[in-house]
């Protein structure tokens, strides 16, 4: 990952060994673990604090940037959210395990779609940074009309599911 210009450049192993342990450097690893996160704490009026317009988002540190940058896909690519963030702090302190996160290349990615409607709980995870970027994907290249249309929302349920399973967490298992 080039930090700098929030871009991923490649993912072979060769690269891996180079750039792992590297601090500093123009070029940054993406971890491979996701972990799903059991007892993250987020009110919906912390959620609302936010002030994000959809129910799917993830945050991460840009080091260039020196703070933190929340992000939401959206039919034209990952969407900077240009509100204060000030209510990431409060989010911060009841989960410390955010600041464990690694600067640009790990985030927290929140799913409240189907909680938003009573469908299902929200779910939270510490990713890599691809694995957003590939739900940005996902949403820009099958989105259809004002609704997305149904191919587009079977495939985000579909990359969820995937992502439960590379956490360990199966169907509807959780893991911290």
């Amino acid at each position: 990952m080039e930090p700098a210009a929030r871009r991923l450049l490649c993912a072979c192993g060769a690269c891996a060994v180079l750039f792992s342990g590297q601090t500093g450097g123009k070029y940054k690893r993406v971890p491979r673990q996701v972990r799903m996160l059991e007892d993250f704490e987020l009110t919906d009026a912390q959620w609302d604090s936010l002030r994000l317009p959809i129910n799917l988002a993830f945050f991460f540190y840009s080091s260039p940037q020196s703070k933190m940058i929340a992000c939401y896909p959206s039919p034209a690519g990952a969407t900077e959210s240009l509100l204060p963030l000030d209510a990431w702090e409060e989010v911060a302190q009841a989960n410390p395990l955010l600041a464990g996160m690694e600067p640009d290349v790990e985030a927290l990615l929140v799913n409240r779609v189907g909680y938003a409607r009573g469908l299902a709980v929200a779910e939270y995870f510490l990713a890599p940074a691809d694995h957003c970027y590939r739900l940005v994907g996902i949403i820009r290249t099958r989105w259809k009309g004002l609704s997305g249309g149904t191919d587009v929302w079977r495939d985000i349920a579909r990359f969820f599911s995937d992502l439960r399973t590379e956490a360990g967490a199966g169907a509807g298992g959780v893991n911290a």
